[in-house]
């Protein structure tokens, strides 16, 4: 049987990855550092993407709310699957 070193493996894979994470740390900057590196043109079309994508958001949530019915008036019944039904003859 092969005698391998699982033991100087294991420690030479996890100094590589701590150094990959560190590295990547060290080198990657914040979203609040990149976006305050960014051009004032590109900064107004990002504002401008956010603005939009909130927009969208607050839309969709409100559309959600008129349209889904208050869980106080909701009969259980209705909510369950079809295959969950247990009057159903076979």
């Amino acid at each position: 049987m092969s005698h391998f070193p699982w033991l100087r493996f294991a420690g030479a894979a996890i100094t590589f990855t701590g150094f990959g994470y560190l590295l990547m740390k060290a080198t990657v900057p914040t979203e609040e550092e990149l976006y305050n590196r960014m051009a004032p043109d590109i900064r107004k079309k990002v504002d401008a993407a956010r603005a939009l994508r909130l927009a969208r958001e607050a839309e969709m949530k409100q559309q959600f709310t008129v349209q889904a019915p208050p869980t106080t008036l909701v009969d259980p019944d209705t909510i369950k699957p079809i295959w969950a039904d247990t009057n159903s003859k076979k």
